[in-house]
């Protein structure tokens, strides 16, 4: 019946490309913002494909589709895609663009939707359909729009104020410093399209996507300081606009567009990797001076100021005592075999709505009994759902949005009863030793998260195991539990952020994992901020990484012979200091649970 549905739409969609004139068009997950995770309106892959990741991008020609996807998916979309339908396609090891450069019918047009895709994706598929004599076509309107008969429509919950007491610094002078940046640079104005911008720039928060705190808008800035806020009549409330002031003009949403148009003659700065393709046409056709530049706003969101920072640890250790309480009953109901994987979801979710201050989860938990463990982005299902079965691995990755920070954590638990394989201990001992690595580490100004990558492989890489993911993703302040710019990863071809600097305030995550396919899945993540370190006799600048994320790591899975002394020390220091914070706000049986866990190897 679901793969009929979707075969269905894609039949629909086929006809309403022919009658379009269009041989093909490219569907990737995505919104007018480039956003990571979309609101229902903009969820048009999932529609047409059934896949319910949050990274993926499709292809429809007349005769064939494909699905591209990253290593993170790699299981998941066999298991949501009919591929019968659909060819599967790894990222980055192809690409759409690259695959319309070998499949697209000769002398073809493509269509593409110009406010769903950046200018560099469209640059790099003109290139590649060039070899075909075929052309990108940017559509007047989007084609699954045509047949998605039951579409939600966008939210227009209202916006919402960001105290300053969790901001820390006002938005006047958040304005003012991009006025100078942009003074500096003799512009005139930047468009501000990423929803996580917008928020952190006017100190708004939203309900519009669902685990991410935003509200759908856009802004331009001035170099005078002032700004345009283009957001849904609906949204604005008395509270938004005497919290906004006079130096930001609110308008409707619609009016975007004629505002672009009206920077004729002016120079304005547009960040290539988060404003859609729409916007650059819309900018040049109206004669208006372009600079490619990174969103004013992105290098100090990432780095986080004091009062940030002190929220986030405070949101940290409410988080880990939601957690512990969690753990503390998995311990007692997992080895009975009753609990399921959506049954540990909801107990983790009430555990964080006890603390009194959750506002929402910061994803969807990743609730993997057994083999589930192995899909790394895995959302549990009715159709997949699993038990916890005694003797069995268990990987839950979870995180909530507070007023004060945005949390994201991983454990990996044995079911008992009884002692855990001799495979499972040495490789979440080499997932452990790759944590500790990085979460020591001392590094000078200057490193990129490409150049610690290899500290947390390189105890897999001695057994020639490996993971095919990132090590370590930004994070908002309840914001984007995905933030960039910077990340801990491979550096291959690019990737966005594995070349940025490392700065003091950023908050990063330490996730390296180990994933066995059809048994089970191994993480370890706590979050850490990059904060100034002092190393006797250091010739520059150094940093190291404070850990933020406070709840016991698994000691039964740890193979304590695999252990160094320093590794050692390592432990016994982290879960003195997770026992320190987290033990005043237990009590009992949960306290005492925590107290045995954090007792030194």
């Amino acid at each position: 019946m679901l793969m009929n549905t979707h075969e269905a739409r894609l039949d629909a969609l086929r006809k309403e490309l022919k009658a379009r004139g269009l041989d093909g068009f490219v569907i990737p997950i995505s919104d007018e913002h480039m956003s990571e995770y979309v609101g229902g309106y903009a969820q048009r892959l999932a529609w047409l494909t059934g896949f319910g990741g949050s990274a993926a991008t499709a292809v429809v020609l007349a005769d064939k589709a494909a699905i591209f996807v990253d290593g993170r998916y790699t299981l998941q979309v066999r298991d949501q895609v009919d591929g019968r339908l659909y060819d599967y396609c790894s990222v980055p090891e192809t690409s759409a663009a690259k695959w319309l450069g070998e499949n697209a019918p000769e002398g073809g047009r493509i269509g593409y939707d110009a406010w769903l895709h950046g200018k560099p994706w469209v640059s790099a598929a003109s290139v590649a359909l060039g070899t075909r004599s075929a052309t990108l076509v940017a559509v007047e309107s989007n084609p699954i729009d045509a047949v998605w008969n039951d579409r939600p429509a966008p939210s227009l919950a209202p916006a919402q104020v960001h105290l300053l007491e969790h901001a820390g610094v006002a938005s006047e002078a958040k304005r003012a410093a991009v006025a100078e940046w942009l003074t500096d640079k003799k512009l005139d104005a930047a468009v501000v399209s990423a929803l996580d911008s917008i928020a952190w720039l006017l100190n708004i928060r939203g309900d519009d996507v669902e685990r991410t705190p935003v509200a759908l808008s856009f802004v331009v800035a001035h170099a005078d300081g002032t700004a345009e806020l283009f957001i849904a009549e609906e949204k604005v409330t008395p509270g938004l606009r005497a919290h906004l002031g006079n130096a930001v003009k609110i308008s409707p949403r619609e009016a975007f567009v004629p505002a672009l148009s009206a920077l004729s003659g002016k120079s304005v700065a547009v960040d290539p990797d988060r404003a859609v393709q729409a916007i650059f046409a819309a900018l040049e056709q109206a004669g208006a001076k372009v600079v490619e530049a990174m969103d004013p706003t992105v290098l100090p969101k990432a780095c986080k100021n004091p009062v940030e920072q002190a929220g986030h640890r405070a949101a940290q250790a409410r988080d880990g005592a939601a957690m512990v309480r969690f753990l503390h009953w998995l311990s007692i109901e997992g080895p009975k075999g009753e609990v399921t994987e959506i049954s540990a979801a909801e107990k983790l979710h009430q555990c964080r709505r006890d603390t009194g201050d959750l506002r929402d989860l910061s994803f969807d938990t990743i609730s993997g009994a057994g083999p589930n463990g192995a899909i790394v982005h895995y959302r549990v299902s009715e159709e997949t759902n699993r038990s916890l079965e005694p003797g069995s691995v268990y990987l839950v990755d979870s995180g909530g949005q507070y007023p004060d920070g945005t949390t994201d954590i991983t454990r990996t638990v044995w079911i008992g009863p009884g002692d855990a394989p001799t495979e499972v201990k040495d490789r979440f001992t080499r997932v452990l030793k790759g944590h500790i690595s990085l979460a020591r580490i001392s590094f000078p100004k200057g490193t990129a998260g490409s150049h610690l990558d290899t500290l947390a492989r390189m105890h897999l890489w001695a057994a020639g195991l490996d993971y095919a993911h990132g090590t370590g993703h930004g994070v908002g302040s309840f914001l984007s539990v995905h933030e960039g710019p910077q990340r801990i990863a491979k550096s291959r071809g690019g990737q966005a952020g594995t070349d940025q600097e490392l700065l003091a305030g950023m908050f990063l995550s330490n996730e390296p994992g180990y994933y066995k396919t059809g048994a089970y899945g191994i993480r370890i993540e706590n979050l850490v901020l990059v904060e100034p370190r002092k190393v006797d006799g250091a010739e520059g600048e150094y940093f190291g990484f404070e850990t933020l994320t406070y709840c016991p790591i698994e000691r039964i899975l740890v193979d304590c012979s695999l252990l160094t002394r320093e590794e050692v020390e390592w432990w016994n220091d982290y879960h003195a200091r997770v026992l320190d914070v987290v033990g005043p706000q237990l009590e009992g049986a949960a306290k005492v649970w925590l107290e045995a866990q954090c007792m030194p190897l």
